[in-house]
């Protein structure tokens, strides 16, 4: 998964979709934002369906109190039948997808109280925070957990296969090829916005 960096939506957004499905066999359902070759490789920029969530497991007591991701498959299955009862009471359904939980059905407005921003450290790169909105919290074993979905858009690169299934790009991958899809994107929003 990618932050943002390439040019807004533009009337050719949607055109389709497409799984990417992870080597467990999970499928996450996404929009094709982008299509484009790059020196004969086919990219897409792929945006899910629906709405990406990340679990957190708050430790710690008062200014010492600490948000930690959780990342761990046992824990996930451990909680989300839990995490799940507690979004269905808001209209939203938790899935165990490709790469990120998501929720379908339409999330709260979103509101300045329910806001957590979450520093991410990452060496040798300048990130941005990221904004999350809370969408529930529940317990489990004495352990306190919230429900959070981020604010910007969750954007994946994937090349396309010789079979015609997309392939997550690593992040090495991804650094490799960057300047050649910007190049690319920039080139073809140009025209776009020249034919309009």
């Amino acid at each position: 998964m990618f932050p943002p960096q390439f040019p807004e939506e533009n009337d050719n957004a949607h055109a389709g979709s497409i799984n990417l499905t992870d080597d467990k066999g999970r499928a996450l359902e996404c929009y094709i934002e982008n299509s484009l070759s790059v020196h004969g490789q086919e990219y897409v920029l792929l945006l899910p369906v629906d709405s990406p969530v990340e679990i957190f497991a708050w430790q710690g007591d008062g200014d010492d109190e600490e948000a930690i991701l959780v990342e761990d498959d046992g824990t996930i299955d451990q909680i989300f039948a839990i995490a799940q009862a507690v979004l269905s009471e808001q209209n939203l359904i938790l899935k165990n997808t490709a790469y990120a939980l998501t929720v379908a059905g339409e999330l709260p407005p979103v509101e300045e109280s329910e806001l957590f921003t979450l520093e991410i450290e990452d060496e040798g790169a300048d990130l941005e925070p990221e904004q999350l909105q809370l969408l529930a919290s529940f317990y489990n074993e004495d352990q306190e957990y919230a429900i959070y979905t981020p604010l910007d858009p969750l954007l994946f690169f994937a090349r396309i296969s010789k079979t015609g299934n997309p392939e997550l790009l690593s992040p090495e991958e991804f650094r490799e090829v960057q300047p050649d899809l910007e190049e690319s994107l920039f080139r073809d929003d140009k025209l776009f916005n020249e034919a309009e």
